[in-house]
């Protein structure tokens, strides 16, 4: 008890639960800390088979403050890619064998997208695993302008936004603490605001790599990636271990196909396996999405994730402000707080790595 009333008071400001023993892991929430100290962002990790947050961990340059992870949406990036592809695949517009061309990006009039280097062209399972940009662009898009499978525009991006509201993406979660906040997700009204002279897939195709018209909170990535560790549904997120809120324990199903679930299992595990977040590989089966996020000054450093693959039992998400690479920060991070849950302590090896993230400051 003296240790999960040292990890409540350690959450900062006026978010703090007042009542009853918390499920925050005191192990995981301090490792949390310790790799976020000099460091903007936050660290959030759930049992996925009950919704219970392991942990919470937050720093800003002012301290830490639970709003970093609950309450600051901000553009997923490539995380976001697991999301897409599951609407996708549930909607018809792809198959796991679907294949888009992609030579270092895609150009569109004085538009041109980057990409990573790699084989094209290349199916879904490659796309995610090594963040095809330029694939799911271009799938997002032939979505939303499929005008024989939807009557308009409208329509096709509002089946898009119920499948991602289902995932819990898009609004607030309705966590058992203040402060929480939703995010964006653009439907049919905003876009109608926003671009008074039309829209289509191209006007919007930033959304298909997580950037642009949408913006989700550290709390909601990870809990796509319970949702995506239990194939289709989970529980409301909540840090009171005794609660007896319906809310709290009801299962929610999303609107996903469940054959959509072991595709995009797949393409995580190709990922860690031999993509871009090879460095939470260990010796249980990982699986995880990579995500840098583009904006002024250094990119974001995102990941999601969750072990062991086919017995879940810890989803991850990890967001640090000016990280750069996916790969490189947040990844890694989020394969400490796997370890430390799973294993109990971290190995040796594993701890050189904790002190090296650690000490990186990042202004």
């Amino acid at each position: 008890m003296a240790g999960l009333l040292w990890v409540s008071m350690r959450l900062g400001a006026q978010q703090l639960p007042s009542d009853g023993p918390l499920t925050l892991r005191p192990m995981l929430q301090a490792l949390g800390e310790r790799l976020l100290k000099g460091k903007t962002g936050a660290v959030v990790a759930l049992n996925p088979n009950n919704g219970e947050i392991l942990c919470l961990a937050t720093n800003t340059p002012t301290g830490s403050d639970v709003r970093q992870a609950i309450g600051k949406p901000q553009a997923p990036g490539s995380t976001f890619k697991t999301a897409q592809a599951l609407v996708l695949l549930s909607e018809g517009i792809i198959t796991p064998e679907t294949t888009v061309d992609c030579h270092e990006g895609v150009t569109d009039g004085n538009i041109r997208v980057g990409c990573h280097k790699h084989r094209s062209p290349l199916m879904l399972r490659d796309a995610l695993a090594y963040s095809c940009n330029t694939w799911f662009l271009m799938t997002f898009a032939s979505m939303i302008n499929d005008d024989f499978m939807y009557e308009s525009r409208d329509e096709a991006i509002t089946t898009w936004r119920s499948y991602m509201q289902s995932m819990g993406l898009g609004g607030p979660l309705h966590i058992d603490m203040a402060g929480e906040q939703g995010g964006l997700l653009a439907g049919a009204d905003y876009l109608n605001r926003r671009y008074p002279e039309g829209w289509d897939g191209k006007t919007i195709w930033w959304a298909g790599m997580g950037q642009g018209d949408v913006t989700l909170t550290p709390l909601q990535l990870c809990n796509l990636a319970a949702t995506i560790a239990n194939r289709g549904w989970f529980y409301v997120p909540h840090i009171h271990r005794k609660t007896t809120n319906p809310r709290y324990l009801t299962r929610r199903q999303t609107k996903v196909k469940p054959e959509a679930y072991g595709p995009v299992i797949e393409g995580m595990k190709w990922a860690v396996d031999k993509g871009t977040a090879t460095s939470v590989k260990t010796t249980y089966p990982v699986c995880g999405k990579t995500g840098t996020i583009e904006n002024p000054g250094e990119d974001h450093s995102a990941f999601i994730g969750f072990a062991p693959m086919n017995e879940p039992k810890i989803a991850v998400s990890v967001y640090v402000e000016h990280g750069g690479f996916g790969a490189d920060l947040a990844a890694p991070m989020a394969g400490l707080i796997m370890e430390m849950y799973l294993k109990g302590a971290l190995s040796e090896h594993s701890e050189a790595r904790a002190r090296r993230i650690e000490s990186k400051k990042i202004k």
